[in-house]
């Protein structure tokens, strides 16, 4: 078993304490200061967890600059006080740098028993399964 220090524990509530703003924002029509506080709060958060340098390293590997050009234009975007655009940007980056775990995420998140059901749902489950590029998944 592995040992969590204190920062990671610090970063797990400040990025928790990220997507929430970044929820409430979106649900309040997209008020632009929860959304920059979410968005700051949630990339220290990433940071505190994995570190400052393989967080930089994650967001400039060669293969992931395109997300990562777009994911932190979005946020500068938002702060600048344009959120609906600059969301569009930021979920656009989000998709491209995080599109390897996405299956992984898709997959956990369907053995969950409540969300599973709802998740196997004949149109839901094509949406996912285009998302997470499975198109041969075996339907039990």
């Amino acid at each position: 078993m592995f040992e969590i220090t204190d920062t990671q524990k610090i970063g797990v509530g400040l990025a928790g304490f990220g997507i929430t703003f970044l929820f409430l924002g979106v649900l309040l029509l997209f008020d632009k200061g929860l959304l920059a506080i979410g968005n700051i709060l949630f990339i220290s958060g990433l940071g505190c967890v994995i570190g400052p340098r393989r967080t930089f390293c994650f967001f400039f590997q060669r293969h992931k600059i395109k997300g990562s050009i777009s994911f932190i234009s979005g946020i500068i975007i938002v702060l600048i006080g344009w959120p609906i655009v600059g969301m569009i940007f930021e979920t656009y980056g989000f998709i491209l740098l995080f599109s390897g775990f996405l299956p992984v995420a898709i997959n956990f998140i369907r053995r969950i028993p409540v969300l599973g059901t709802l998740l196997n749902m004949a149109i839901i489950s094509r949406i996912l399964d285009m998302l997470a590029g499975d198109s041969n998944r075996t339907r039990v």
